[in-house]
């Protein structure tokens, strides 16, 4: 199968979705890889290195033009006239915030596959672990960096100083990202609350953290509560593939300290703070309420290295999949869910019931192929 990987376009986005060691592996199992000039210049990867792993450097039309796109970032309008019928699409996705992009793929009649909805037996996001490790422990840093007075901030060390109470992060969701800016947030030394409705989540990062975070059950009293005392919130709530809660709403800003800082992971979801839209690493953060707000959706990019590296490890092997048996490697369950749309069919339950749109079943849309 002839494989394509196109440079991202999307604002500062400099991850690639193939390392020249992934390249490798598909074209030693007799696939052709193609890869866009400069693609994996940002995250380190050099065209030589494409090249000496027996890739063929190419146009973004002729990296397009390939019967697998893999991609990192969901296409934007400027690449949707690069989708068509016979295109499988393999990417993150995040539909169930995205109409125009939806409805760009349904009247193309893509084959989108999104990382994000990939899902193991056990419940587990083996593609989109990745990128919320990453994403993380970035919310830590960069809203350390935007609680600085010079930045907007209240002017708040997170680890304070000998005689100084540390700052106080309030983690809104104990996942793959709670969980990794839980670890961020301890290790510069802040006092950390954790909020999930997940009791047994709740008791795992007790355990694991032996203590060193506070953890509350999500309700909208602890929550409240929560959010007055806080200097950093980082929401991280995930439900796959569908559009995240609002659970800070815009009166609850009010509670909190002025300058405080607010990050939203879930932002490419819809966000779960009423008031986050996304941002981009250009001009990240703005203001409402007198409360900072960091919207950027696309975080693992500011570390294209790390994050290239990071993704490729995981989507790889179904990558490989693809390229080896086009859609019959759909008869993976775990793959099969992360089909989105299908001829012209939507087949992700949560972007149908975000977007109110009609919901066809990954099966039923398969057979029809003609």
């Amino acid at each position: 199968m002839r494989i394509g990987v196109p440079k991202e376009v999307k604002v500062r986005e400099q991850r690639v979705a193939l390392t020249p060691g992934g390249a490798a592996s598909l074209v030693r199992r007799g696939h052709q890889v193609v890869v866009e000039r400069g693609a994996g210049i940002g995250s380190g990867n050099t065209d030589d290195a494409y090249q000496a792993a027996g890739a063929a450097l190419v146009s973004r039309e002729e990296a397009w033009a390939a019967e697998l796109v893999a991609k990192v970032k969901e296409p934007v309008q400027a690449e949707y006239s690069f989708l068509r019928r016979d295109l499988i699409l393999f990417t993150y996705l995040h539909l169930a915030a995205d109409r125009p992009l939806t409805e760009a793929l349904l009247e193309k009649g893509s084959s989108a596959i999104a990382y994000e909805t990939v899902q193991l037996p056990d419940g587990t996001l083996p593609l989109l672990t990745p990128m919320s490790e990453v994403a993380g422990r970035l919310a830590v840093q960069a809203g350390a960096y935007h609680l600085q007075a010079p930045q907007g901030g209240k002017g708040i060390l997170l680890g304070g100083v000998p005689g100084v109470a540390p700052g106080l992060v309030v983690v809104i969701g104990g996942g793959v990202v709670g969980t990794n800016a839980a670890r961020m947030a301890m290790g510069l030394g802040a006092r950390v609350i954790v909020l999930d409705i997940n009791h047994h989540r709740l008791q795992y990062l007790d355990d694991v953290f032996g203590g060193r975070l506070t953890t509350l059950a999500s309700t909208e009293h602890n929550l409240t509560e929560a959010l007055a005392a806080a200097d950093l919130v980082i929401g991280a709530v995930l439900i796959p593939g569908a559009r995240a809660p609002h659970l800070v709403t815009r009166a609850m800003l009010a509670e909190m300290q002025p300058s405080s800082v607010i990050v939203d992971v879930a932002v490419d979801q819809g966000g779960c703070v009423e008031t986050i839209h996304p941002t981009t690493h250009d001009a990240p953060t703005y203001s409402v309420d007198g409360i900072v707000h960091y919207g950027v959706a696309n975080m693992p990019g500011a570390v294209p290295r790390t994050s290239t590296a990071a993704l490729t490890n995981q989507t790889l092997p179904y990558l490989l999949a693809l390229a080896n048996s086009g859609l019959e490697a759909l008869s993976d369950p775990s793959l099969r869910l992360g089909l989105n749309t299908h001829r012209g069919f939507l087949t992700c339950r949560g972007v149908a019931e975000a977007l109110q749109l009609p919901l066809t079943g990954p099966d039923q849309a398969l057979a029809a192929r003609a």
